[in-house]
This record gives C-alpha cells, structure tokens and sequence, in this order.
C-alpha cells in the first residue's frame, strides 16, 4: 500500500469515526463507499479492515456504556445475524472474483437505500416490537455486514423506533455491531483469507478511529441532528450513485 493510498485511508477511517460517534452508525458505509469510489483497496480487504475498525470504535464507546445494553434484543439480533453473516461473507468472496460490477452495483444500491433511511427520521412505535422483527432485521444486518461490513442501516432503522432510551438504543446496537464485527474477522481468519502485510498498514488506521471518536465526543458541530442527518444522507448518496451507475452502464453494454 503506498504512502498515498495509506495517507487517504486515515482520513477516511477518521472521517467515518467521528460521523458514526455523532450518528449512532455510518462507519462502514462511509468507509467502504470510499474505498470503491476510490480504489484504495479491493472490497473484500476493506470489509474485513472495516470490521477490525470497528471493533477499536466499539471498544471506546462502550468502555462505559456496557451496562446499559437490552442483553435480550442483543441475543435475538445475533441469532439471526451470524448465519446470514456467514451467507454474505462467501457471496462476496464469490462476486469478487466474478462479478465486480454486480458487487459494486450491490454497494452502491446498500449505499443509497441506506442513505434515504438516514433522511427521514422513523416514527416511533407505541409498544416494543415483538421478538420475530428482531430476528428478521437481524438476518438482514448480518447479511449486509456479511457483504460489506455494514450491518447497521436496517438495526438503526428498527431500534430507534422502539420505546427504549436512547442509551440503550445506542449501546446495545454498539454492542451488536462489535460482537458481528468480531465473528466476521474470524471468518477471514479462518478461511485463510487474510490480506497481504501490504495491505495489513492500513491498520495505522486505529489511531485515526480513536482520534474521530475521541474528537466527535469532545468537539461535535455546531449542528443540528437533523441538519448532521441531512449532510450524511446527501454524501452518502451521492457515493451510493457514482458506484452503481458505472457498473449498470458496463452491465447493459454502453
């Protein structure tokens, strides 16, 4: 990896820690839609250094946050994210090798669905949602995080329509992406996929995390949520279609 490509990735990562300190979630999709915009690293290596990433973010937040976690909606989501998670991970692994444009289709179509998510603000549900919809938006997140190492848009959209705390919310899904994050790492391992020591320095990029983390918390933007929400949404998509539009004109031959 060269000094260039290495100097940009720090930014990235950066970037994306502290927009997911001040939003509850946004890492992967921010990462990972930069590394496809700019070919800084193959999809496959930036999903699994996503994953590690991750794992340093959710660390810091819940060093202290641990015990406000809903351990029985953490355990639905999990049981019916690691199969899925498994399913996306060989998907991708398969479509990396054979269908790069479909899988960049694939990123930038999860890209964009997930930024209008973001957009618009979820109307809260006057009862907790029963245990079946966690295990579906469960399944869904363990595939996307399976695939790209972005579990988060449809456990965000899902939670926060629920009538619990905020703080809650926020460190059980915190918790969910950590424990998914940690599975997914230890499939590369165990199929032997890790990424060349090359391609390893991006792991410099764990200061950079801490330091995004560190400065949402301690310097936010003098911003609205809702303006912060709209910013977001429009980066996103924007990224989501400079991905998907390449690969659909390749697809269908012009």
């Amino acid at each position: 990896m060269s000094w260039a490509a290495l100097t940009g990735f720090l930014l990235l990562t950066g970037m994306a820690a502290y927009v997911q300190t001040l939003t509850g979630f946004a890492f992967g999709l921010i990462t990972m839609g930069g590394v496809g915009l700019t070919g800084l690293l193959s999809l496959p290596d930036a999903a699994m250094l996503v994953s590690v990433l991750t794992l340093v973010n959710a660390a810091q937040m819940l060093l202290k946050g641990w015990r406000d976690v809903d351990w029985r909606k953490f355990a639905l989501v999990l049981i019916a994210s690691w199969p899925f998670l498994f399913i996306g991970f060989n998907l991708l692994e398969w479509l990396a090798a054979s269908r790069a444009d479909l899988l960049r289709l694939a990123l930038g179509f999860v890209i964009i669905v997930s930024s209008l998510q973001l957009a618009r603000k979820p109307d809260p549900f006057r009862q907790p949602s029963r245990a079946p919809s966690f295990l579906f938006f469960g399944g869904i997140a363990g595939l996307m995080g399976g695939l790209f190492s972005t579990a988060g848009p449809p456990l965000v959209y899902h939670f926060y329509r629920q009538p619990m705390p905020l703080v809650v919310v926020r460190e059980t899904l915190v918790t969910i992406f950590a424990l998914n994050a940690l599975f997914r790492t230890g499939l590369v391992i165990a199929s032997q996929q890790i990424p060349a020591a090359s391609t390893l320095s991006a792991l410099f990029a764990i200061p950079a995390v801490i330091a995004g983390t560190h400065l949402a918390r301690r310097y936010p933007p003098p911003l609205s949520q809702a303006v912060m929400r709209q910013m977001v949404f429009l980066l996103l998509f924007l990224s989501g279609v400079s991905l998907g539009a390449p690969a659909v004109i390749h697809l269908l031959g012009f």
